[in-house]
């Protein structure tokens, strides 16, 4: 599995270029527009294509030319395969035929994007497209209302108006990040609150899907007395069979309160053997 550019066809590794050069078959999401990658760099291994349309039955195919002996490499029109792209059936069809798929990373929108939003970055939920009917959109932004990790979209330009002005109902005026075009001659990034991006005039008039990064949920912390902490951490002992770290995990996370105020409480009441 082959991460390409996904604008600037520099940005691919030299084993991505040794691999695509070596092996018997490559098989593309478009062959037409992998094909301007290859020209680049002088590649002539043959290509089948595998898009969203095909890939069950293109799978059975190329498994069967790798049991026949065949070494084949995947590649999606833009960046790293099966992340919202096609891939995934291959991957698994060939797991369950005992072959062996080996990664070979590089580009993606998602992990570009996230190195220069601004936003934490240690922990995220991405989730993809967002449905393209309004009710099941914003349903879906409901599940992620309180999420305090960095959300991340991706979302096609001819809904991403639409996507925005759901957001800004459902989840609020937050801090968001709108990159189009990454790595590309035309790249734009935008940055600001939801309701600023929304009164620009061109959002919704460009080509190419955009990386979309929202701050996560922000808590303020919850005011409680250290007997009311400690008898959360009690309540949570005698529902669950837990340890103190994750009873306090969760006690911060409802609360807010500094992980260290919270912890210093849970070992005063908690057997001492127990502590991890």
């Amino acid at each position: 599995m082959v991460a390409t550019p996904i604008g600037n066809l520099e940005d691919i590794t030299l084993r991505a270029l040794r691999l695509l050069k070596e092996v018997d078959l490559i098989a593309a999401e478009d062959t037409r527009h992998s094909r301007i990658l290859l020209n680049a760099y002088n590649i002539k291994t043959p290509l089948i294509s595998l898009h969203e349309h095909n890939e069950k039955e293109r799978s059975t195919l190329i498994v069967s030319r790798i049991q026949e002996g065949m070494c084949v490499a995947y590649i999606s029109d833009a960046g790293t395969p099966c992340i919202s792209d096609p891939g995934c059936h291959l991957v698994h069809f060939a797991l369950e035929n005992k072959i062996r798929v080996v990664p070979v990373p590089g580009p993606s929108a998602l992990i570009a994007a996230l190195s220069v939003c601004g936003f934490p970055a240690d922990q995220f939920l991405f989730c993809g497209f967002l449905p393209p009917k309004e009710n099941k959109r914003r349903r879906f932004l409901e599940s992620v209302k309180n999420e305090e990790r960095t959300l991340v979209f991706y979302e096609s330009p001819s809904r991403i108006t639409d996507m925005l002005k759901d957001v800004f109902d459902v989840l609020g005026d937050r801090q968001a990040f709108l990159a189009r075009e990454l790595t590309k001659v035309f790249e734009e990034i935008r940055r600001g609150r939801i309701a600023d991006i929304l009164l620009e005039p061109s959002v919704g008039k460009t080509k190419g899907e955009f990386t979309v990064i929202l701050q996560g949920a922000l808590h303020k912390p919850v005011l409680l007395t250290d007997d009311e902490i400690q008898e959360k951490l009690l309540q949570l002992w005698s529902e669950q069979s837990i340890s103190l770290r994750d009873a306090v995990a969760d006690v911060v996370r409802q609360t807010g309160l500094p992980r260290k105020k919270v912890y210093d409480l849970a070992v005063k009441i908690h057997p001492v053997s127990d502590r991890n």
